[in-house]
């Protein structure tokens, strides 16, 4: 374990020296508990996130001036209906999305690092009767829905098939969470295939860019949002285990959605039909000024605007069919590629930008004295999940169409064409000329 110089030093270097500014009130174990936690804050990390923390907060708030000008609906392409689309394409989409499942190409990721507090309890989510007459938790529907999906799957295809759930945790959440389950023997799911995992934590912050002392002997940490989720598959080498799973895609999806479809056939199957990198289920908005996130385009890329971000003229906007235009209501509910998570982590994670959360932490004064604010305090940087969605490939019509010339030299009406291509993979653009024809002629033993 680090010493007391190795750590003042190291605060010294990110200019938070305060942080031990009640050392000589401490106890033996509370010291070294204290030490632990500062040992892991990087110094030049720390110091960078304090002072993005404390530039954030200082910059106007509010929609950027030229916002409206920069915003777009989705094209009509990139969207599909559930409700509105006929009946024959919603089964193709059910059906892709099953098949998919039974083939155990699909899994589901729960972000459950938050705590309870706003819905007055002190133990995650997850954990809360949602006032059933069954009196099922969260996490108890959700490991069903996980059951049914997968017998579902397996009727349809006679096959035994298995969803794999991995579970995003924090600090706060994960023994609760994992003593929950435990104590409900999984729900009767394999606890083989349910996986729990921690996101990171970070300091919480003054606005004056001061890391904040919650005790005398810890400081304020809180999760790193829900886009910590990118950080956290890295560190726990979640991709690699789904790789060696064969899973191919994934359903993310935040704790508090008492409605979730898990691996919902049909937002799998679409997206999958698609070609799509990712995917954002949403709701129709219920009227213009409700507080919910838009899907949209801003300089033609997809993102997620925040309805504080979107003047109240715009949001007022409405299409030819009286709808409105920007109506797509983000709900936290995404599908994601594999192999997209995996370039995320690896190229896009650092290209993320922190935001701001104004949030009334307590904390100890000068004295010594805990005090709980009345007021907003503190500053807790959050990424969001949906912030990587300009870096996805979200094909206009699905997968882009292969290009195949072949020249009427070779074939005239594709006859032939078998002693050329048969048991072998182009890629895409072929053209098939009378060298290249010539080429791919089998050769006489």
């Amino acid at each position: 374990m680090a010493s007391e110089q190795d750590v003042r030093a190291r605060l010294q270097r990110a200019g938070q020296e305060h942080l031990l500014r009640f050392w000589a009130e401490l106890a033996p174990e509370p010291r070294a508990a204290l030490l632990e936690e500062l040992a892991l804050l990087e110094p030049e990390a720390l110091r960078e996130h304090c002072r993005r923390a404390a530039e954030a907060c200082a910059r106007p708030h509010g929609p950027p001036p030229d916002l409206a000008v920069r915003l777009r609906p989705l094209p009509p392409q990139r969207v599909g209906r559930a409700s509105r689309s006929d009946p024959e394409t919603r089964r193709r989409w059910e059906e892709e999305g099953f098949r998919q499942i039974s083939l155990n190409k699909v899994a589901v990721l729960l972000l459950a690092g938050g705590q309870g507090t706003r819905l007055g309890v002190t133990y995650p989510k997850g954990m809360y009767r949602v006032g059933l007459p069954s009196r099922k938790t969260l996490y108890q529907l959700q490991a069903e829905r996980i059951r049914r999906v997968e017998q579902l799957a397996s009727e349809r295809h006679g096959t035994r098939c298995t969803v794999p759930w991995y579970v995003m945790t924090s600090e706060f959440t994960l023994g609760p969470t994992a003593e929950f389950f435990r104590e409900h023997n999984f729900f009767h799911l394999d606890p083989a295939n349910v996986v729990m995992f921690e996101q990171r934590l970070l300091p919480a912050v003054t606005f004056d860019g001061k890391v904040i002392l919650e005790r005398k002997d810890k400081v304020a940490m809180a999760p790193d949002g829900n886009g910590g989720l990118y950080c956290a598959l890295e560190d726990h080498k979640i991709l690699e285990d789904m790789e060696r799973r064969g899973v191919e895609f994934v359903h993310v999806y935040c704790v508090d959605n008492i409605l979730v479809r898990l691996a919902d056939p049909v937002f799998i199957g679409f997206c999958v039909l698609q070609g799509a990198d990712c995917g954002a289920k949403v709701v129709e908005k219920a009227y213009p000024e409700e507080p919910v996130g838009v899907v949209c385009q801003v300089d033609g890329v997809p993102q997620v605007v925040e309805y504080s971000e979107i003047s109240p003229e715009t949001a007022q906007l409405r299409a030819s069919d009286g709808s409105l235009l920007y109506n797509a209501g983000n709900i936290c509910n995404h599908f994601f590629t594999r192999g997209f998570l995996k370039a995320v982590t690896r190229e896009f994670e650092p290209l993320l930008k922190p935001h701001v959360a104004v949030k009334k932490v307590p904390y100890v004064d000068e004295e010594g004295n805990l005090v709980k604010p009345l007021k907003p305090n503190g500053i807790k940087m959050e990424k969001f999940v949906f912030d990587v969605f300009r870096f996805a490939n979200l094909p206009p019509n699905g997968d882009p169409p292969a290009i195949c010339e072949i020249s009427p030299l070779v074939s005239y009406s594709g006859e032939g064409l078998e002693v050329y291509l048969q048991g072998r993979e182009f890629q895409s653009p072929l053209i098939l000329d009378e060298d290249q024809a010539r080429e791919l002629q089998p050769q006489e033993s």
